[in-house]
């Protein structure tokens, strides 16, 4: 019976270690096939200090709403208009972030081709951050709540509360 016990703990235990192994070897094959290796990322961790960017939010205004990352702006994608940051200084680091990064890598070319020089698109978007234990915001007050786009990209959210449409 003891040894029957232990097998059982050693099989929960390998599942539990595997399956979030292999949705964390998942995650990153996702994001792999949705960058442009030629195109900046940085993750989480490499960000002591968020103040030290320039912090876009490429998602639409509803997600946005939902939370964001401290002191980010909105710019959207769909609506995104180069108009909506010419108040940005193209010389400093900017950190753009959505969902997961693929629409924030897009408008980071944007940025690139008007001419803003140090563009960072944030490594598998608030989704990584958020299971990163990085804070998010809404309405500037500490917040769990993240829109994950859809039902089917929040299975990638490990922490915090998942909002989706």
């Amino acid at each position: 019976m003891n040894l029957q016990k232990t097998r059982i703990l050693f099989l929960i235990t390998f599942l539990s270690v595997f399956s979030s192994f292999g949705q964390s070897v998942a995650y990153k094959t996702l994001l792999e096939g949705l960058y442009d290796d030629r195109f900046p990322v940085i993750q989480p961790k490499q960000i002591s200090n968020l103040s030290n960017y320039q912090v876009l939010d490429a998602r639409e205004k509803a997600e946005y709403e939902v939370s964001h990352l401290p002191k980010a702006k909105w710019v959207g994608y769909e609506t995104f208009d180069l108009k909506n940051v010419a108040d940005l200084d193209k010389n400093q680091p900017i950190l753009v972030y959505c969902t997961v990064g693929a629409r924030s890598q897009e408008i980071g070319k944007k940025l690139q081709s008007a001419g803003f020089t140090r563009v960072f698109n944030l490594y598998g978007g608030i989704i990584h951050w958020v299971n990163e234990n990085q804070p998010l915001v809404q309405n500037e007050k500490l917040t769990l709540k993240v829109h994950t786009y859809s039902k089917s990209w929040g299975v990638w959210l490990n922490k915090g509360e998942k909002v989706y449409d």
